[in-house]
C-alpha cells in the first residue's frame, strides 16, 4: 500500500520520458504552501510564466493580471512561478513575493512557490516545459524572467513566448481566442 502511494506520487511530479506528459500530470506547491493539482486546468488554456519582483520586466505582472481577467471567460488562466535564476531578481520569500504582487499589481491569478527554472535544480514542471523528449513539442531554455509557455486544453505544450514579448501581444491573445498563436 505504501509503495503504491509513493509510486503514484512520483508519477505526479516526474514527467513521462516519451513526450506524452501533460501539464495536468503535475502537482505543484502554491505560494501559500498548499498542494496545487494542475489537473484542475483540464479543458483550459494556460499561460505558464516564470516571474521575478526585481526585474526590468516586472511590470508585466500588470499585463498578466489584465490578460487573466479579460480572458478567463474563454477558459484561460495564468500560472506564475517565481524564480531566482537571473541576477538575484527574486530574492524574497513566498510571503514577500505574494505581498509584493498583490500590493503593487493586484495579482489574483494562481502563483506557485518559488522554484528553479533552469540548472541542476530545475523543477520537474520546467524540466518538462524545456525538454522535447518530455513535452513532445520543443526544446527551449529559459533565457530570462517572464518567459511564457502556452499550454492547450489537453495540457500539451503549444509554444514558447520570449520574455520581452508582452502578455497582451496579438500572438498570445489570438491563441487564447482562436487556438492558434500568430
Amino acid at each position: 500500500m505504501i509503495l503504491s502511494v509513493i509510486l503514484l506520487a512520483m508519477a505526479m511530479i516526474l514527467p513521462m520520458e516519451d513526450g506524452s506528459g501533460r501539464l495536468h500530470d503535475f502537482v505543484a506547491e502554491d505560494i501559500y504552501g498548499d498542494e496545487f493539482d494542475l489537473s484542475q486546468f483540464r479543458g483550459k488554456k494556460v499561460l505558464v510564466v516564470n516571474t521575478a519582483s526585481r526585474c526590468g520586466l516586472t511590470p508585466q505582472y500588470e499585463e498578466l493580471e489584465q490578460l487573466y481577467r479579460e480572458f478567463s471567460d474563454y477558459g484561460f488562466t495564468v500560472i506564475g512561478f517565481p524564480a531566482n535564476n537571473f541576477m538575484n531578481q527574486e530574492p524574497g520569500t513566498n510571503e514577500d513575493i505574494i505581498t509584493f504582487c498583490e500590493e503593487n499589481y493586484g495579482v489574483t491569478f494562481p502563483m506557485m512557490s518559488k522554484i528553479s527554472v533552469k540548472g541542476d535544480d530545475i523543477s520537474p514542471i520546467y524540466r518538462w516545459l524545456t525538454d522535447k523528449k518530455l513535452n513532445g513539442r520543443m526544446d527551449s531554455e529559459v533565457g530570462w524572467n517572464f518567459q511564457k509557455y502556452l499550454i492547450d486544453e489537453e495540457g500539451r505544450l503549444i509554444d514558447m513566448v520570449p520574455p520581452r514579448e508582452s502578455p497582451l501581444s496579438e500572438r498570445i491573445t489570438s491563441w487564447i481566442t482562436s487556438g492558434e498563436p500568430e
